[in-house]
């Protein structure tokens, strides 16, 4: 059996909603089954879980990126018994992601607490394809309507 685990990213309006559903049904076609782990952030934010409700924002990110490691280990473990050749699964962001909101101090605080670096964080991917925005010089047209955890 083939795992493969890739990362799409990037900013707002990139197009990671339109791209998830190509990668569907084009790996699909190819024989994949392809899994998708969902966004973490906004899995905590709408849950009530945010940095402005923890106690401080390297809080909330040490939530985020246990929660976000721990989801993709459950996808390769279920992905491990399914009877397929191929799986790839796909992340709703990465576990990196989240590094853009933290100083550099809060994303050393977080590392030291996984016992990780972000080498290692990075390489636990096959792949990461960031995505860059089409609302780059056309901010009028940029929403946050589609996702309420979205604030910047």
């Amino acid at each position: 059996m083939k795992i493969t685990k890739i990362v799409v990213t990037g900013g707002p309006c990139a197009g990671k909603s339109t791209a998830m559903s190509w990668i569907q049904n084009g790996f699909k076609a190819m024989g994949y089954t392809v899994l998708f782990v969902p966004e973490t952030a906004t899995e905590l934010i709408t849950g009530g879980v945010a940095p402005w409700t923890c106690g401080a924002n390297v809080d909330f990110q040490k939530c985020l990126f246990h929660m976000q490691l721990e989801k993709e280990k459950t996808f390769e473990r279920a992905a491990k018994t399914m009877n397929t050749d191929k799986v790839l699964i796909v992340c709703d962001r990465g576990a990196l992601d989240n590094k853009a909101y933290m100083s550099a101090e809060e994303f050393s605080e977080v590392l030291d607490e996984l016992k990780s670096d972000e080498v290692s964080l990075r390489d636990n991917y096959d792949a990461v394809f960031h995505l860059v925005t089409a609302a780059k010089g056309a901010e009028a047209f940029y929403t946050t309507a589609n996702n309420t955890a979205r604030t910047e």
